[in-house]
Formats: C-alpha cells, sequence, structure tokens
C-alpha cells in the first residue's frame, strides 16, 4: 500500500474567534477552517489531523484541526500561540498551513512505567493516537525532572481512573482548589 502524501499549502486570512459557553471548548480561543480549505489540506478528510506552518511571522507544527462537522475545521490557539503572535480575539491572522505528517514518538519513560500497569496501558492503547500524543506531549514538555515524573504519574493515575486528558487536567485542577 502506497502512504498518501498530502503537500499542499494553504494561505489565507482570517478572525481569531473565541467560544462562548461550548461545553468543553468553552473559552477557547481558535480559528475557523472551512471545508474547501480543509479538502484542499487533506481530501475526503472527516477526522482530526495535524498541521504546521505560519501564524503571521510564527513558525508552529504539530498542531490539531478539529472537526467541526460539515466538512468544517478549527484550530485551537493555546496561550503559548496566542502569546507569541500577540495577538486575541477579533484581531486579523495571515494563516499558512499544510498537513504535518512527522510521526510523535511517545514518551519512553511513560511507555515503561505504563509496562509496569497492564490496566493503565491496556487503557491508554485504547485512546486514539491524537489523545496519546496530549499525554506525551504534555510530560515531553516538563521543565525539570521532578516535573516530568509527576507527570507520568498523574498520566498512569489518569489511565486507571479511565480518564481522557480533558478530564486528567481538570480534575488536577479541582484537587488543587481544594
Amino acid at each position: 500500500m502506497i502512504a498518501e502524501i498530502y503537500t499542499e499549502m494553504v494561505k489565507f486570512t482570517t478572525t481569531i474567534l473565541k467560544f462562548g459557553e461550548q461545553g468543553e471548548k468553552t473559552g477557547w480561543s481558535y480559528i475557523n477552517i472551512s471545508a474547501r480549505l480543509a479538502q484542499r489540506l487533506k481530501p475526503d478528510n472527516k477526522k482530526s489531523f495535524r498541521v504546521k506552518g505560519m501564524l503571521d511571522d510564527h513558525p508552529f507544527n504539530a498542531v490539531a484541526l478539529l472537526p467541526m462537522g460539515e466538512g468544517n475545521f478549527i484550530m485551537a490557539l493555546n496561550g503559548t500561540i496566542r502569546k507569541a503572535i500577540r495577538k486575541q480575539k477579533g484581531d486579523s491572522l495571515q494563516v499558512q498551513l499544510e498537513v504535518d505528517e512527522k510521526e510523535i514518538k511517545i514518551s519512553s519513560e511513560l511507555m515503561d512505567c505504563l509496562a509496569d500497569e497492564p490496566k493503565a496501558l491496556e487503557a491508554f492503547n485504547k485512546l486514539t493516537k491524537g489523545h496519546r500524543n496530549y499525554f506525551s506531549n504534555w510530560i515531553e514538555g516538563a521543565k525539570t525532572e521532578p516535573t516530568k515524573a509527576k507527570r507520568i504519574s498523574h498520566t498512569v493515575w489518569a489511565m486507571l481512573k479511565g480518564f481522557d486528558y480533558g478530564q486528567m487536567i481538570r480534575s488536577l485542577k479541582n484537587d488543587r482548589e481544594l
């Protein structure tokens, strides 16, 4: 089987939006990617996929486009990205996107710890690739070894509880509020 490679880059200008009350997306800043543009990036695809490119003059990679129905997608703009581009809701943004085919490697330390907890490993392996990447990126983003170890521990705990990444983060925030 030959793997399809998507190489088209799309360029457009858009406005940064922000969700009001929208379930788990409440408060997210994002940009819309129309069905027409998404088809140019990855034809006949309705599932989340990663892109790379530029937001104004800021390069980025491995950011997921999330399906919103009828072929439309959104790209969430987290705090790190918003700070780098120095923009917020209502601001205009120059966007260049192309599919990011680079494979994300799951944290080897996490996989070693999950191997010691078969139920946690089973739960982790049932997650979508994108959700496994959320956990791994969070762990690998730690600036110190103690923080990395704590994040691995939280991830194993979350898998044993059957939590996805968002549930784990909300639970950890709620614990800190006590």
